[in-house]
C-alpha cells in the first residue's frame, strides 16, 4: 500500500489508543470481563495464527469444503483462499483469516455510514479487515477490499477490546464497514453478540451479498443496516460488481421482517447505473414490497480504482433519480456526495417542512419531537432515541 492509502484507511486517531491496547489499565480489566462472556475459541490454529477461527458456515463435498457464508459458495481445497480472501481450507476444516485483526478502525459520526434516521448525531465505532466477496470496478475503499488480511496493515483487536473501545470512547453502535463485513462475518458476529449484551448497538453497512441461514443468525444482533443496492440488473451487478441482484433482494426482505432498520443506498455510476427507466424499475419493485418508508439514498458516484475515465455523475441526474422515488411513493430520499444539496435534509412526507436540516455529516436543525413532525405532528420512520 502507498503511504497515502495508509494513512486513509490504517489511521488509528482515538486517544490513549496504545495504551489501551497494553498493559493493565481499566479498559483491559472491562475486556476480560467481556471476554468470559465469549463462548468461542480464539486460541492459534496451528499453521494458520492467532487471527483465525473456524468457521461455523462449512460442508465437506467430494470437491472440497464449501464454504456456505454467501452465493459465491466457494468450493476450497487446501492452500485455497476464498474469493473474498478472507477465509481458507486447513486439514478439512474452512477457517476465517480475518479475525480481531481490522486493518482500519475509526469513530465516525452515523450519518457517514449513511444512516439518517438511526440515532442522529450519534458516534460509532467503526471496524473493517481487509477483503471482500464483490470485486467492484468502481470500488472505493480497494486498498483493503481487494486485499487479503495478509497483505494489510493491522491492529489487533478481538471482540472484547472492541466493544471495550467502543463503550471507552462513548460511541452508541459499532459499524462493520468500509470492506465488506460479509467476508469477515465470524469477526463481525462475535463482537456483535457482545456488543448487544452491553446496550451497544451493532451496523451493518453491507453489500447484502449473503446466504439466508447466517445471516438470519446475524440479525439477532444486529440492529441497522444500510445496504448497497448496486443496480436493478443481474448483468450489471455481474460485470460491474462480480455479484448478483436476486441475493441482495432477498437480503433486503429477511431485514425488514426481522425489524432490523434498514436505509438503502444507491451509487449512480454513468454509463452503468444511471438508467432512469431501470431506476424507476427499482423504486416499483421497493413500493411493491413494502419499503416505502425505507430511506433511500442515491450517491454520487466518483472516478476510482478501475473506472478513472469516467465522469463524475451529473448532479441532474441524481435529481432525476430522486424525483422519480419520491413520485413512485418513497417517502424518504437523499442525495449523497454533492455538498450543500437540500436533498440531504429529511423532510416531513405529509406538510414537507423540514425535520432534519443537514450540513454534511452535521445536524442543523432537529425537528422532531418524540418522533414525529413538531409541525404537523406526522410519524417520521426512524430509531431516533
Amino acid at each position: 500500500m502507498t503511504q497515502n492509502s495508509k494513512r486513509r484507511f490504517f489511521k488509528y486517531s482515538l486517544a490513549g489508543i496504545s495504551s489501551a491496547l497494553t498493559g493493565l489499565n481499566p479498559l483491559d480489566v472491562m475486556a476480560k470481563k467481556l471476554t468470559h462472556m465469549e463462548h468461542s475459541n480464539i486460541a492459534p490454529v496451528t499453521g494458520l495464527g492467532k487471527f483465525s477461527k473456524e468457521s461455523p458456515y462449512a460442508v465437506v463435498t467430494p470437491k472440497g469444503v464449501k464454504c456456505q457464508i454467501c452465493p459465491n459458495n466457494c468450493i476450497l481445497k487446501e492452500g485455497l483462499e476464498s474469493i473474498c480472501r478472507t477465509h481458507v481450507v486447513k486439514d478439512n476444516t474452512l477457517y476465517t483469516i480475518a479475525y480481531g485483526n481490522p486493518c482500519s478502525v475509526h469513530v465516525d459520526p452515523i450519518e457517514k455510514k449513511p444512516l439518517f434516521h438511526f440515532l442522529p448525531s450519534t458516534p460509532s465505532f467503526s471496524i473493517a479487515t481487509a477483503g471482500c466477496n464483490f470485486a467492484c470496478l468502481n470500488c472505493q475503499n480497494w486498498e483493503i477490499s481487494q486485499q487479503s488480511p495478509r497483505d494489510t496493515d493491522n491492529i489487533e483487536l478481538f471482540p472484547a477490546k472492541v466493544v471495550a473501545q467502543a463503550i471507552s470512547k462513548g460511541c452508541k453502535s459499532i459499524a462493520y464497514t468500509y470492506s465488506e463485513p460479509i467476508a469477515f462475518y465470524e469477526y463481525m458476529f462475535d463482537t456483535a453478540r457482545l456488543a448487544k449484551a452491553q446496550g451497544i448497538k451493532n451496523l451493518l453497512i453491507s453489500n447484502g451479498f449473503i446466504n439466508e441461514k447466517p445471516l438470519l443468525d446475524l440479525t439477532k444482533y444486529i440492529d441497522a443496516a444500510n445496504i448497497n443496492l448496486k443496480s436493478f440488473s443481474d448483468e450489471i451487478y455481474e460485470k460491474l460488481n462480480g455479484g448478483s441482484l436476486q441475493p441482495i433482494l432477498n437480503t433486503l426482505k429477511i431485514l425488514k421482517a426481522e425489524g432490523v432498520w434498514l436505509e438503502i443506498t444507491t451509487l449512480i455510476v454513468p454509463g452503468w447505473t444511471d438508467d432512469l427507466a431501470m431506476i424507476k424499475e427499482m423504486c416499483d419493485w421497493l413500493v411493491k414490497n413494502g419499503f416505502t418508508d425505507t430511506p433511500l439514498h442515491f450517491s454520487r458516484f466518483h472516478p476510482l480504482y478501475k473506472l478513472t475515465s469516467l465522469p463524475f455523475t451529473p448532479l441532474a441526474t441524481l435529481e432525476k433519480a430522486r424525483e422519480i422515488a419520491l413520485k413512485t411513493g418513497i417517502q424518504y430520499v437523499y442525495i449523497g456526495n454533492v455538498p450543500g444539496t437540500t436533498a440531504e435534509n429529511t423532510y416531513c412526507p405529509k406538510c414537507k417542512k423540514i425535520v432534519m436540516e443537514r450540513r454534511g455529516f452535521s445536524i442543523l436543525n432537529n425537528n422532531l419531537k418524540n418522533g414525529s413532525c413538531k409541525f404537523c405532528d406526522t410519524k417520521i420512520s426512524g430509531v431516533w432515541a
